[in-house]
């Protein structure tokens, strides 16, 4: 789970990270008046989206004047920003940071990661900030600063004040960024983040250390005891199959094919679209069901995947371990019957009650493709598709 940069600062603020004064705003009167309660001459007005590069597509303006807050507020909200992260379709803003502008002497790179390869907390950091970590690897690969966390004990005073001198702070700078780092670490850890980054971390003219923008992600199996987090999800930023897909249990991801898959278990569901690419194919989703596939289950599972205008035939695809057969097939003809289903559908099942399974199948009396093998499956769903294409080109013509 993603949230905004504003609330990763709040969340860093409770650590003793230090930020630049600011306030959120829905409205241009309410930039306004953010901007009077923060005092000064300058401010930054910043649009709040899950991305990366706002300020290369204009979703940040420096203004000097509250009437230029306003004008950029007006221009902000409800504006649609295009970013390399978020893709053409881009996100819309609903809501800006009215931040405090503050005279930056250099700009630094700090972010926290989950490394699964070693299983441990790694902190990068590097010396030139305000820009993509990749692009810092590409351009400046020896000035990349990193450590790595041992479990058992944490991140120490040691390892921060290791990285504070590695970026060539000055000794002022450096018990502020020991504090800074500490405090980015116990947040990552309290919270269950996955990833925490601080891109500026900036040296103000008066050597201040700030948090000019901040970006932390969640793990969402972890958010049932991290109320204060889950509360900030923000389901206008995600797609809303995707929150939709939770509500259920279900592990979705919506990709750019058109034919539908409904699996269980994520290793036989990347097995299963690697197979329909196989066969001239393109998968529309990732989406595993996982363990308790009941008929209701796989139904919503049908729903959610024919919500995408997109999907011109489904794959099912379920080994039954813990699942049975006869239980997903019930799944299938229901969900088959309630959606009137127009276009094809492919169901290949194995393991537990199969026989059943086949049976519930072949007795419904729809038009229910069946396979007993995944590349047999994946071969069917993407004739079936053409010929059905082939089909409505020749009703067409006719």
């Amino acid at each position: 789970m993603d949230i905004h940069e504003y609330q990763a600062k709040e969340l860093l603020a409770g650590f003793g990270v230090a930020i630049p004064r600011g306030g959120v705003a829905y409205s241009p009167e309410q930039a306004v008046y953010r901007a009077s309660e923060i005092g000064g001459t300058r401010w930054a007005v910043k649009a709040q989206i899950h991305s990366g590069a706002r300020g290369k597509a204009g979703g940040v303006k420096i203004c000097s004047t509250e009437d230029e807050v306003r004008q950029a507020a007006k221009a902000l909200l409800g504006k649609r920003l295009i970013t390399h992260q978020t893709g053409p379709e881009g996100r819309v803003v609903h809501r800006l940071y009215i931040e405090q502008a503050v005279p930056i002497e250099r700009e630094l790179y700090v972010g926290l990661v989950l490394d699964r390869k070693s299983e441990r907390i790694m902190v990068v950091a590097a010396p030139q900030g305000g820009m993509e970590i990749e692009d810092i690897a590409r351009s400046s690969p020896n000035a990349i600063l990193r450590e790595v966390v041992e479990p058992a004990i944490g991140m120490t005073a040691f390892q921060a004040r290791e990285l504070a001198f590695g970026l060539g702070l000055g000794p002022a700078q450096v018990s502020r960024a020991v504090t800074t780092l500490l405090g980015a670490y116990r947040a990552f850890r309290d919270l269950d983040a996955t990833m925490v980054e601080i891109n500026p971390l900036v040296v103000t003219k008066d050597g201040s250390l700030l948090a000019l923008d901040a970006k932390m992600t969640f793990d969402d199996n972890a958010l049932f005891r991290r109320p204060n987090v889950s509360e900030l999800r923000d389901y206008a930023e995600e797609d809303p199959r995707e929150a939709q897909a939770g509500e259920y249990g279900l592990n979705y991801v919506a990709l750019d094919g058109n034919i539908g898959c409904i699996i269980n278990g994520a290793g036989l569901a990347m097995a299963t679209m690697d197979m329909i690419k196989h066969a001239g194919g393109e998968p529309a989703n990732f989406l595993d069901v996982g363990g308790g596939a009941s008929p209701e289950r796989v139904a919503a599972a049908f729903r959610l995947v024919l919500a995408d205008p997109k999907i011109e035939a489904m794959l099912v695809n379920i080994f039954a371990g813990i699942n049975r057969c006869d239980w997903v097939a019930q799944g299938v003809v229901q969900a088959t019957r309630e959606t009137q289903l127009k276009i094809p559908l492919v169901v290949r099942l194995a393991g537990t009650n199969v026989v059943e399974g086949q049976k519930i199948l072949k007795d419904s009396g729809l038009p229910i493709i069946t396979a007993d093998s995944l590349a047999e499956a994946a071969d069917r769903v993407v004739k079936a598709m053409n010929d059905a294409k082939g089909r409505t080109t020749a009703a067409g013509r006719a």
